[in-house]
């Protein structure tokens, strides 16, 4: 069993909350970009594939630093995502009240 490694896990939760930051506002810049182009498909493809790779790498160089590290990389990721979604949906619609 690890200790429990406060530091590396504020490591990790700060990679993880910028790097996710940074994969969702690419997201949502390349989304825009590819509804106006003539091939979205390419665009989306090619943005998908270096924004995971990003993320992959960052989440493999935090996670050489520990378990706590990659654990809180993985817990801000799921944060930022939740948050990414909840900013992107559209108002809920009252019916008409």
């Amino acid at each position: 069993m690890t200790e429990f490694d406060l530091g590396s896990l504020i490591l990790g939760l700060l990679a993880g909350a910028t790097t996710s930051t940074l994969f969702f506002l690419g997201l949502a810049y390349m989304m825009r970009i590819a509804l106006k182009a003539a091939r979205p498909a390419a665009v989306i493809f090619l943005s998908s594939t270096v924004r995971i790779a990003l993320l992959l790498a960052v989440g493999w160089l935090v996670a050489q630093t520990g378990l706590w590290a990659l654990l809180g990389f993985a817990l801000s990721f799921l944060v930022v995502r939740f948050v990414a979604i909840r900013l992107a949906r559209p108002p809920a619609d009252n019916g008409g009240t």
